[in-house]
Order: C-alpha cells, then structure tokens, then sequence
C-alpha cells in the first residue's frame, strides 16, 4: 500500500510521535492507522513523543572519578520524584560510566553503547534514554557531560546533596596535576571540590575570566562611581580597588578557602605540597549545578495531573 502524506499526517496528530516514526509505523502495518498506533506504543515512541515537549529541570547530576580521570553528566527528568526512582539512578551511573570512555563531547556520549548494572542493552544512550521515557512516564534529557584527566595526578570529584553514590544536585570535578602522594592529591582536591560546589566561582584563575563580563563588572563600578562626583583620578582608584575584590571573590585561586576561612586556595594547596612530596597544579575544575540555566514552568506538571482529573 501506498504510505501518503495524508495517512502520516493523520497518524503524526494522533500518536504525537514524530513523522519518519510514523512513516515506518505504516509502512509496517500497511497503511492501517490503528495497527501503526499499537505499533508505535509497543516501541514506545508515542509516549517518548509526546513527553519531549515538557520542562526537564529535575533528575541527577553523576560523577565518576577513577585516578587521573573523571566524568560528570546531568540528566534531566521531570519531577525530583523520578531522582529517587532506582532505574532512573541506575541509568544516570551506566551513562556516568560510558561518558568516562568517551571524549566528553555530548555527541560521542549519545552514540555510545550503554551497559546498565554490567548487561549490555544492545542500543546506544540516546535509545536507552528515550525507552526510559516511555517506561518511566516522564520526559528526560541528557543535557551536558564533561570529562577532565591529567598526565599526572587525580582528577578529585564531590558531590553535593547526594542521594546515592556518586549522584546527587551538584557535582565538580578538580584537575590536580601532580607527581605527588595521590591520598594527599584527592584529599585536598575534594575539599577544594567542596569549596567549589558552595562558593561557585566564574573561574579558576584571573586570566580566564571572559573580557566581557570583566568589561561589564567595569563598566557597572565606572557608573557607580562617577554617581559620587569626586574627580576622575579618584574615580579611577576607587573602580580599581572594586575589580580587585571582584577577582578575590570571582576567581577560584584567589578565594579564601572555606575549609580553614583564613588562606586563598593557591595558598592552601602550597601548604599541602610538602605532604603530598612534589609541586601541585590545578589545571581547572567543572561544576555542574542540577537544572542551572533551565528556565522551569512551575505549575507545568500540577496543571498536567488537574487536566487529567477533569477529562
């Protein structure tokens, strides 16, 4: 039988998957739009369809961190509900774990073959994804992964709110490179992971802040400052002192470390290169804050539930 654009049509409004599943999906039933419907519902795409246009700002952040080498992703769920779900968690981990053999980029991660609780699935992260959607009854989304390592040296790894090991609300990653005592190296490079995870700084060092938000932060205190009508020498000292308490607060190394409150960070990690044998790097760190950037709609799943009550 002959698939029109009509037939797919038809079927796309009324399953909410997208147009080449529905196209297959009649192509193996022959045209008929009830057998395609099962068809699709047995794959499990409808429900996946239907679920990928709602807010994801919920699920778990995963981290991994074995010697030199560590990997965190966020994936996102729907609800809180879903984080505290064991297929949901066991996902997460098997997608921690594929992303740590990968290159980091979001592409390779998705097309990786995934391994859940040690059993190969057969399908690649992205399908494994979509199938716990439709398992699972709500949208979910690989948002971001990142990998860090060193030649030398541990990449340490803290999790915050955690509700599992090695999943939680936020999780960072710190790059020590080293030829030091690797116990020393994580226990330090943890409690800097810690710091990172409370304090949120733009940057490691004050080199690698971007030269537009320096340029801005600058350009706010000019205006602030010239409101005071003293002269433009002292305008210009006053917008100086304001750009060295912005790094001192903004960058990581120049921060006073919350463990002791007294040393910055780069202080703290001198005062361990002695115990740990050799010189310490911090080569950088990656945070990643659960839902950060993601604009939530909060009635979004609530107005769902009282629609289905009413029908």
């Amino acid at each position: 039988m002959t698939i029109t654009a009509s037939l797919v049509k038809e079927l796309r409004e009324k399953s909410g998957a997208g147009m080449m599943d529905c196209k297959n999906a009649l192509k193996e039933n022959d045209g008929d739009i009830e057998a395609a419907m099962d068809w699709l519902r047995t794959k499990g795409i409808t429900k996946a369809e239907k679920k990928s246009g709602r807010v994801a700002a919920e699920g778990l952040v995963g981290i991994l961190s074995v010697g030199n080498k560590a990997a965190v992703v966020e994936v996102n769920s729907e609800t809180d509900f879903v984080a505290r779900n064991e297929q949901f968690q066991d996902l997460v981990r098997a997608v921690t774990a594929t992303t740590l053999e990968t290159d980091g980029s979001i592409e390779a991660v998705s097309s990786a073959a995934l391994a859940i609780n040690g059993s190969e699935t057969g399908k690649n992260v992205t399908d494994s994804i979509t199938d716990a959607i439709g398992t699972i009854g709500e949208n979910m989304n690989l948002r971001r992964v990142a990998v860090m390592e060193v030649p030398n040296g541990v990449v340490a790894s803290y999790v915050h709110n955690a509700i599992s090991d090695g999943l939680g609300k936020i999780g960072v990653l710190v790059a020590l490179e080293s030829t030091g005592k690797a116990d020393v190296l994580t226990g330090i490079g943890r409690q800097i992971a810690m710091h990172i995870a409370a304090l949120n700084p733009l940057a490691a060092t004050k080199d690698e802040i971007p030269a537009d938000v320096a340029n801005r932060e600058r350009s706010i205190f000019s205006e602030q400052a010239r409101e005071s009508g003293k002269p433009e020498n002292i305008i210009e000292k006053m917008v100086e002192g304001r750009m060295r308490k912005f790094y001192q607060e903004s960058v990581l190394l120049s921060q006073t470390f919350v463990v002791d409150g007294e040393n910055t960070v780069e202080q703290a990690l001198k005062n361990v290169e002695s115990d740990a044998g050799a010189p310490i790097i911090l080569r950088g760190f990656t945070r990643f804050a659960l839902g950060e950037g993601i604009e939530k709609t909060e009635s979004d799943f609530a107005a769902e539930v009282a629609a289905m009550n009413k029908s």
